[in-house]
Formats: structure tokens, C-alpha cells, sequence
């Protein structure tokens, strides 16, 4: 049976103050809406440098919402009779 879905991620980033980045990133499936955070700071020390700062919000930000879906994944999985699954798995449903 083929399935195609789309999935739409809104990524939002802004500045809360000087050298602190943070970003919300929302993953709407039509159905259920999602929202990861993430956030960076800059060391006193270094260059403030935007783009940087963009890059690990916007990066964790994408992992916390991975994490979640992950979590969902396996208890959906387990709601089906299944054993919880390893989510650290390279390739594939266990087997």
C-alpha cells in the first residue's frame, strides 16, 4: 500500500539578548502540531557571530523535536502489541 503525506516545519529564530539565540521549530502534520526549542549562547570571549549562533539553536532545536517524534514513534509501536523498539537503531523496524 503506497502512502504519501506532507508534513509541513516552521523554524523561528530570534535574539533575546546580546550573544543569546533561541529558535522554536514547529512541525504541523495536519492532524497534530509539535514544538521543539532550542537555544545558544555566545562565551563573553568569542565573536559575536549571528549565523553561529542560528546554527546550534536551530540544530537543537530540530533534535528536541526529533526526540519527541521518536517517543511517539515507539509508543505507537508498543500500542500496537509490539515491543518498545531501540530508537538508537541504524536502519529498519526491529525485527
Amino acid at each position: 500500500m503506497s502512502h504519501t503525506a506532507e508534513w509541513k516545519v516552521r523554524l523561528h529564530l530570534f535574539e533575546e539578548d546580546e550573544g543569546t539565540t533561541k529558535a522554536h521549530v514547529v512541525l504541523d502534520t495536519g492532524t497534530t502540531a509539535l514544538t521543539g526549542h532550542g537555544t545558544a549562547h555566545c562565551h563573553p570571549a568569542d565573536a559575536n557571530v549571528p549565523e553561529i549562533g542560528d546554527e546550534l539553536a536551530a540544530g537543537r532545536a530540530m533534535e528536541d523535536l526529533a526526540k519527541q517524534l521518536l517517543n511517539i514513534a515507539e509508543h505507537d509501536i508498543e500500542g500496537m502489541g509490539a515491543p518498545r523498539p531501540s530508537t538508537r537503531q541504524v536502519t529498519g523496524w526491529p525485527t
